[in-house]
């Protein structure tokens, strides 16, 4: 599966990784996911999803049915 995040959409982006010397090569940096389950209550079921940090502090502030619902709206199934 790929490395984004289900709500956010964050991705892996592109950078350079500076030596003392000051050579640059090219690194990738990963974003924070995790993967956890949320009880949701109104559909009486367990969903799993793959979410960045920033992610997980969206549904604890908005709630898991709302984000589900836009998720839904997305096209995204969950």
């Amino acid at each position: 599966m790929a490395r984004v995040c289900q709500v956010t959409g964050r991705k892996p982006v592109v950078g350079h990784k500076v030596s003392f010397s000051n050579k640059k090569k090219l690194r990738r940096f990963l974003p924070n996911l995790q993967t956890k389950r949320f009880f949701l209550a109104e559909e009486d079921r367990w969903i799993t999803l793959k979410l960045s940090t920033d992610a997980i502090r969206t549904i604890n502030k908005n709630g898991l049915l709302t984000v589900v619902k836009e998720l839904r709206e997305k096209g995204v199934t969950v």
